[in-house]
Formats: structure tokens, C-alpha cells, sequence
């Protein structure tokens, strides 16, 4: 049986985490955050450095660095495609992330954009305590429609979806056209 394979992405406080871990109660695929796996990496790497001083962080750490101005850890895009390459392979998984163009294009069936309105995503990442930059700069990549515009450049139209996510009853659509769509690929692909 082929099992479908989706990426849930988008700036940045659009709702890709709470919509993928919707899908995930809903349908049962493999639900997986990338900021969430890199970070359990490094945790596994600081548990087993006290104990095994031969492991290196250049083994475990999906992290290349940091960006102090935007106070946040920079991904190394290579090493997470390696952990990830098995899980993508078997099928059955959505992924969450806020950029797209590294992840190979084989990997995903369908790509859905979530985008909310500037105003509505700027309270939600004040929230969330960004500083001014980070803010402006997430404001900037909505405005611009940058994640929706890499999506188009890294994967086949037909596969690129946008769907809005500004409040909650959309969040509800937005899982239930999914789990349609979802449906009609699986019929399709498995008769």
C-alpha cells in the first residue's frame, strides 16, 4: 500500500504545529516536527556526552550554529535530511516546517501552505516574546508570501496548496480538506 507523505509549511506562528498534530489525532500518520527532532538530538547528544566523552556534536547536532540577532539555533538542512531519509522512505508522515527547498522534492505528495493575515500572526509571535527583528522579519517573509514562493520553486504546482489559518474554525477546515484529500490520493494510489 503506497502511503502518502505531506509537508506543512509556512512563516513562523501560522499554525503548522497545532494543524499538523490535528491531522496526526485524526489520521494516524507519523507527526513530525523539525525543530522538535533537532532539538531532541541535541538532547540525546548532552545525555550521552557525560557519560561517553567520545561522541562529538558534529555527530548528533542538526544545529550549525546560532543566530544571536534572531535568537534562534541555525539548522544544518544536510544532516536533518540524512536523520529524517529512513522515516520519509517508508511513507505515512507529515512533516512541519517553517522552510521547504531543502527537503527533497521525492519526499512529499502534496505541500500545504498555511498563511494568516499580518496583524493576526504579529500578535501571535509578540506572544511568543520575539524581539523586534525576529517580529519584522517573520512579518516581512508573510507579507512577501516567501515560504509559498519557495514551496512553488521546490515542488510541482499540482502538489503546492495554500490554505489560510487565522482562526480556529479554519484550522477545522483546513484539517478536514486534508484529511479529504488525503482520502482521494490513497484511493487513487492504492486500487
Amino acid at each position: 500500500m503506497a502511503l502518502l507523505n505531506i509537508l506543512i509549511t509556512g512563516t513562523p506562528g501560522v499554525g503548522k504545529t497545532t494543524l499538523g498534530k490535528e491531522l496526526a489525532s485524526r489520521s494516524g500518520p507519523k507527526y513530525i516536527n523539525v525543530g522538535d527532532v533537532a532539538r531532541e538530538v541535541i538532547e540525546v547528544f548532552a545525555v550521552l556526552s557525560s557519560e561517553v566523552r567520545l561522541i562529538t556534536s558534529d555527530v548528533w547536532a542538526l544545529y550549525n550554529g546560532y543566530d544571536e540577532e534572531s535568537e534562534c539555533p541555525i539548522l544544518d538542512e544536510e544532516k536533518v535530511v540524512d536523520e529524517l531519509e529512513n522515516q520519509m522512505a517508508e511513507g505515512g508522515v507529515t512533516v512541519d516546517y517553517h522552510g521547504c527547498d531543502f527537503f527533497p522534492e521525492r519526499w512529499f505528495h502534496a505541500v500545504f501552505v498555511l498563511r494568516t493575515d499580518n496583524s493576526i500572526l504579529y500578535k501571535r509571535l509578540e506572544t511568543r516574546g520575539y524581539n523586534e527583528k525576529k517580529l519584522g522579519d517573520n512579518i516581512e517573509c508573510e507579507i512577501f508570501q516567501v515560504l509559498y514562493e519557495e514551496a512553488m520553486l521546490s515542488y510541482k504546482e499540482d502538489t503546492v496548496h495554500q490554505l489560510p489559518s487565522n482562526k480556529p474554525e479554519e484550522l477545522e477546515d483546513n484539517r478536514n480538506q486534508i484529511l479529504r484529500w488525503t482520502e482521494q490520493w490513497v484511493k487513487a494510489h492504492n486500487p
